[in-house]
């Protein structure tokens, strides 16, 4: 699958995700579009997946159209989200067309 990091995302989750290929926002020259942008470019890019640390994503946007999967992170800070790394992979891997994931990361 193809995966779309957005801002904030930790680069080091991409190491778990074997077997994907994994974009940031900044990479495509995407780091100033705002969400319902950022969505539609990605669509239109061929990406498969969002990968975003943006919790109130699936509030702000209408996400009932939309191809792309979208699996959100509850934390963005990378000490919290590397024992979760393996949690991460498996919603990335569950991920279907136009779903929603939030992955919580508890807070230690």
């Amino acid at each position: 699958m193809l995966i779309l990091f957005d801002q904030g995302t930790p680069v080091g989750i991409r190491d778990s995700l074997h077997g994907h290929v994994v974009k940031t926002a900044h990479q495509q020259g995407w780091s100033t579009l705002l969400n319902g942008e950022l969505l539609r470019a990605a669509e239109e890019a061929g990406f498969d997946i969002l990968l975003t640390t943006d919790k109130n994503l699936a509030y702000q946007q209408d996400l009932a159209e939309r191809k792309i999967a979208i699996v959100a992170l509850g934390r963005n800070r990378w000490i919290l989200i590397q024992p979760e790394l393996q949690r991460i992979a498996r919603a990335v891997n569950d991920a279907k067309p136009g779903s929603y994931a939030l992955v919580e990361i508890p807070a230690k």
